[in-house]
């Protein structure tokens, strides 16, 4: 175990780097198939060389897996896919002493179906203050055959489940994520305690799932849209959860980042209250178009959004359940939407890489802390899954009509040749990879200053090293119509050029770097981004 902890002040999570690890397609150590904390470990160093801040890692928990971990068993034990908890002890050590601090992810609407807790409600029967830490009702109709209400899921299909004895269970996602009752005490100090666990192994911050969806109307009324408050999106009461995890946290100079999906500024600032998350993810930029004025417009909102309370902005491209964005960038429609994803859609991957270049130096030249998901600094593109090797709940519970999200979480390619590029000593991973992953391999963009390895390095070294990155003010300057220019602190500029024509500069000292060479007269081509020193 760590030494004990010790408060700390820092407030490195206003700008830091924060790397996205999901574990099982990161790095095989065991040779299974498998990724786990064994091969995590062993490339620790190349996340060091990279110039991250800190790695976040989705469940690593003891799951069934049924949705890629974030159907937890057990809190305080490791998935033994993965590994064990004196494993996960070390890489929080190891990842430390190469200057890497430690995000774990928690899931706190809901467990497993096979956590201690909901095996015993379904042995315990109705009535029972078993029952109580979920949210079991009796059905409606004549003999209780109907749902308890017309609640619509996260994922496709039906919300609750029936049990042999009659009564129903509620599940915003799968049939085998019962939805926790966060109105009962038992769930709150639970989850206090887990905290505090990972906060004693050394680990820094938390990412919290579905931060928004905890607290549930107690009448569980019908469904009616855009009728406020939401039953279960946005209740009050959740302030009051996260005020009493804030104080937690501080014990422990540790850092929350929410996912907090919400269409209202207002009530989205509100959970950056001083005593509530330090941090939430801006998903209206991860969501927008490549197009300068809707960029602009998302990023002064951002911005606008995040300064009454003082809270930084967050700025992510891509993450485990969203298309990659050298494929999303690469289509006719350049925005996310689940309810828009199809099998099919044609891709020009040369376009979207170049905007992927670009795009890395927009976010990286944004005020606040930037989130990189595992191979978009090597320009993976969205991998088409075979329909036989699909895992995704998503995909299932839409009848097979959502392509689900396991396109953008095939195992990584390490090296160009061997068994599974370099992932595992396992000609077959656990999904399967491209034909031509090995093009994207990192010992073949390693050393090349050219390749998308070499932009992501070479522009961390200068975040790092530089002067005017992270966070602070920002202010735009004049530009031409689909160009974006913006200024930092001492004389940076970042100029992205979303435009079809080529752009000239604004008059600078030296070039600091460009997503892609510059014409031959010194223009900013199409689909270009510069880092300048005026």
């Amino acid at each position: 175990m760590a030494a004990p902890h010790s408060p700390r002040t820092d407030d490195w999570w206003r700008d830091a780097v924060i790397y996205q690890v999901y574990p099982r397609s990161f790095a095989d150590g065991d040779g299974d198939g498998t990724g786990d904390l064994a091969g995590v470990r062993a490339r620790l160093p190349y996340l060091a060389e990279l110039g991250v801040d800190a790695v976040w890692f989705t469940p690593w928990y003891t799951s069934p897996m049924v949705d890629g971990g974030y159907d937890v068993a057990d809190y305080r034990t490791i998935d033994p896919a993965f590994g064990t908890l004196a494993e996960a002890e070390k890489l929080i050590a190891e990842a430390a002493g190469l200057g890497l601090r430690v995000i774990v992810d928690i899931v706190p609407n809901h467990v497993s179906d096979q956590h201690r807790w909901f095996r015993a409600a379904l042995a315990a029967g109705p009535g029972s203050p078993e029952r109580e830490l979920f949210h079991f009702r009796p059905g409606r109709g004549a003999h209780g055959e109907l749902p308890p209400n017309d609640w619509p899921s996260q994922f496709s299909g039906r919300t609750w489940t029936r049990v042999p004895d009659g009564e129903w269970y509620l599940h915003l996602f799968t049939p085998e994520q019962p939805d926790l009752n966060w109105a009962h005490p038992a769930v709150r100090r639970e989850h206090e305690d887990i905290l505090r666990f990972w906060f004693e192994r050394g680990v820094a911050g938390v990412r919290i799932d579905s931060a928004a969806l905890l607290v549930k109307d107690p009448a569980l009324a019908d469904f009616q849209e855009g009728v406020d408050p939401h039953p279960y999106i946005d209740q009050d009461e959740l302030h009051d959860i996260y005020r009493a995890w804030r104080s937690i946290a501080d014990e422990y100079g540790a850092m929350f980042v929410g996912e907090v999906w919400l269409p209202d500024a207002e009530r989205f600032a509100r959970y950056l209250r001083p005593d509530e998350l330090h941090t939430a993810f801006n998903f209206n930029f991860l969501t927008c178009p490549w197009e300068a004025g809707r960029l602009r417009a998302t990023i002064d909102a951002t911005l606008a959004e995040h300064a009454p309370v003082g809270a930084p902005a967050t700025w992510v491209l891509c993450n485990h359940d969203v298309t990659r964005t050298v494929t999303r960038y690469g289509r006719a429609d350049t925005a996310f939407d689940f309810a828009t994803k199809a099998f099919g859609t044609p891709t020009d991957l040369t376009l979207g890489t170049r905007r992927a270049r670009a795009a890395a130096l927009l976010t990286l030249a944004l005020p606040g802390s930037v989130y990189l998901y595992q191979g978009e600094e090597l320009g993976l593109p969205e991998a088409d899954i075979p329909l036989d090797r699909i895992e995704d709940p998503m995909h299932f519970r839409s009848g097979g009509t959502d392509p689900g999200r396991d396109g953008c979480r095939v195992p990584l390619p390490w090296t160009a040749d061997g068994p599974s590029h370099g992932f595992s000593t396992a000609a077959e991973p656990w999904l399967p990879q491209p034909a031509d992953w090995g093009t994207y391999a990192v010992d073949r963009q390693s050393g090349d200053p050219d390749s998308m390895l070499g932009l992501y390095q070479e522009a961390l070294a200068l975040r790092r090293s530089g002067t005017g990155f992270g966070d602070g003010p920002l202010t735009w300057l004049p530009a031409d119509d689909g160009v974006l220019s913006f200024a930092r602190g001492d004389g940076l500029v970042c100029v992205v050029n979303l435009s079809d024509r080529p752009t000239v500069l604004p008059a600078h000292r030296r070039t600091l770097l460009t997503s892609g060479p510059l014409d031959a007269d010194g223009l900013l081509p199409p689909d270009t981004a510069a880092w300048l020193r005026t």
